[in-house]
């Protein structure tokens, strides 16, 4: 009996937190929408897309998903030189974007979740201060 009551005080705490942290990601994208129509789409177009050869796509990037740490860094430092995104090379400018470290976290969290990126793993803002600008 001892052991069917732990359980389901497991079951319900990893719930519970499984649950919030998916509310927490939810108000995190929601707040990263406006940050993206404000600072990137005029680059990276409105569905994500880019400009072949110019502007990387943040859509279905597989430089996102394997390089979450470079994705903050570009865009709370900026980005210059080259960068190869679903196999095409990319050698644009990308200026830092102003962006407070809360503010890169929900831009993060709505691209990663955004134009057929699903990534469930939330970036908080304690991970974007953990990122420094590369000298």
């Amino acid at each position: 009996m001892k052991c069917l009551s732990l359980i389901g005080c497991g079951l319900i705490y990893t719930l519970t937190f499984f649950s919030n942290q998916q509310d927490e990601l939810k108000k995190s994208i929601d707040r990263g929408k406006p940050l993206y129509m404000e600072n990137c789409v005029t680059c990276h177009l409105g569905k994500g897309e880019g400009v072949k050869g110019t502007f990387p796509p943040l859509a279905k990037a597989d430089f996102l998903l394997q390089h979450q740490d470079k994705a903050i860094h570009a865009i709370k430092y900026g980005m210059q030189g080259p960068v190869r995104v679903n196999g095409v090379l990319y050698n644009s400018v990308m200026p830092p974007s102003g962006l407070e470290d809360d503010e890169v976290a929900d831009l993060m969290n709505y691209i990663n979740n955004s134009f057929g990126n699903k990534n469930s793993k939330i970036v908080t803002p304690k991970m974007v201060s953990a990122i420094k600008e590369k000298k």
